[in-house]
């Protein structure tokens, strides 16, 4: 119904922002990862928006991205995750964590989420498998069982998501578990 919302920012309590669109103002709950990327007050921000009807309200939610706005519309499709445990968990993690953690299946990594229990968070990955996965995240080069153990031991080892990343692409496609970590382990090391 409303898509898309461009105006100017009059006022920013997190999670919620004031927009003044020609004189009508919208009040849109938005994730923290909006939230620390918005212009000052009295400045003109666009907002990709999903709006949610219920029984007892009418609720805009506001994201900078597309990516964002595509994360949130899947965690609300699943059973026991409403428009503000969603916005919980994108606010906990970004888009690009989040596809990895489905990817990788580490339900670890979203029980970090404040109000995310172990339950939820493999339902999340039960659910979410295949539709966030790597194609919305930055891991698109994971292509092989091998190159998925190997990223999770580089992470296990305490490199960050960008190092083990670029050591995961500069190996070859082929190349096995064992022998694979310890070229990125080499690169990683330079």
């Amino acid at each position: 119904m409303i898509g898309k919302l461009t105006g100017t920012l009059l006022e920013k309590n997190p999670p919620e922002v004031l927009l003044d669109c020609h004189g009508v103002g919208y009040e849109v709950n938005v994730p923290m990862s909006t939230f620390y990327n918005l212009p000052a007050v009295g400045e003109r921000v666009s907002l990709l928006t999903q709006f949610i009807v219920r029984e007892d309200a009418q609720l805009l939610y506001g994201f900078a991205t597309q990516p964002e706005r595509q994360a949130f519309r899947e965690l609300i499709k699943i059973s026991g995750v409403g428009p503000r445990t969603a916005l919980s968990i994108l606010s906990g993690m970004g888009v690009g964590d989040l596809a990895q953690a489905i990817t990788l299946q580490e339900a670890g990594r979203l029980v970090k989420v404040p109000g995310i229990g172990k339950k939820t968070a493999e339902r999340l990955l039960l659910e979410l498998k295949g539709k966030l996965g790597a194609d919305m995240g930055a891991h698109a080069q994971v292509t092989s069982d091998a190159q998925v153990d190997i990223l999770q031991a580089l992470l296990a080892l305490g490199y960050n998501d960008k190092e083990a990343a670029a050591a995961l692409k500069a190996l070859p496609p082929d190349v096995g578990v064992s022998d694979g970590i310890k070229l990125a382990l080499k690169a990683l090391a330079k």
